[in-house]
């Protein structure tokens, strides 16, 4: 057969690539985040440990050091009373740990390093995030069982139990975001303890482990409407636990407002954080 006569080749053709679904590559590449974060607890579980141990040594010192001398109004048992609250200042405090996690990412380069990958960019903060929410859960396990080795007890109902410990994460995930906020502003570990300084007295500030009304007029008012408060005052009601009697509004309305507060709180940082992280090295 000739060349002239000869049949025509097809054109070899490159197999079509199938584009993925936003979602699902988010949702692919946060659990890859957060793996990471995993395989990190296992090389390095002592700062694990450490971050599980303080809110316990905590709660020790205000139960033993401090309780002897406390009264709740009505006769109830300051054990009673501070357990809640120092729940709720565990989940304050994890603010920082995020902090301190991912401005250390910062310092290396890894988060500059991530965003060069392609992979979805949010996913670096939603791993962050689901990383942290599994430590917290972890964390609030370990203080409920410290809790009940100094005298607490759980009176509510089971349904009520599991709705205070959803309200508990529900202010975790709320901080936490709030934590990677600053961490992206602050840029480097350094400026971290800065940052620390002010959580105290907002955490402090609050009835997590005194009444407001021992507090002056203005600091009272205050510390009623800290989102802290709210949630401390509702987990107490959940779990049956003894409180100060407050006759302001915030107080009445604190299972409400320990919804509202962090629902709000998440509308806030949430979008700020994701704006600022696409705007890192440009």
């Amino acid at each position: 057969m000739s060349a002239a006569t000869a049949p025509a080749t097809e054109p070899a053709t490159e197999p079509a690539i199938v584009p993925v679904p936003r979602a699902r590559r988010l949702v692919s590449d946060s659990a890859t985040m957060a793996r990471r974060g995993f395989a990190h607890w296992a090389r390095r579980p002592g700062q694990l440990l450490v971050g599980l141990a303080f809110p316990v040594l905590m709660l020790v010192m205000f139960t033993y050091f401090i309780g002897g001398g406390m009264a709740v109004a009505g006769g109830g048992d300051y054990a009673a009373f501070l357990v809640p609250g120092m729940l709720t200042m565990a989940m304050a405090f994890g603010l920082e740990s995020t902090m301190v996690a991912l401005t250390a990412d910062i310092d290396r380069g890894l988060l500059d390093r991530f965003r060069s990958m392609p992979i979805a960019p949010s996913s670096v903060l939603v791993g962050r995030s689901l990383l942290d929410m599994a430590e917290s859960a972890v964390g609030l396990l370990v203080l409920l069982g410290a809790g009940w080795l100094v005298g607490w007890r759980w009176h509510g109902t089971f349904a009520e139990g599991m709705a205070a410990v959803g309200l508990l994460l529900l202010l975790r995930f709320a901080m936490l975001w709030a934590g990677i906020l600053l961490a992206l502003v602050a840029g480097r570990t350094e400026m971290v303890q800065a940052v620390q300084l002010l959580i105290w007295p907002v955490v402090f500030c609050s009835n997590a482990i005194t009444s407001p009304s021992t507090m002056p007029g203005w600091l009272a008012a205050v510390a009623d409407w800290n989102p802290m408060s709210a949630t401390a005052g509702a987990v107490r009601e959940l779990f049956g636990n003894p409180g100060w009697p407050n006759d302001s509004w915030a107080a009445d309305h604190a299972l409400a407002l320990a919804v509202a507060w962090p629902l709000a709180l998440l509308a806030v940082f949430v979008p700020l954080a994701l704006t600022r992280f696409g705007r890192l090295s440009r």
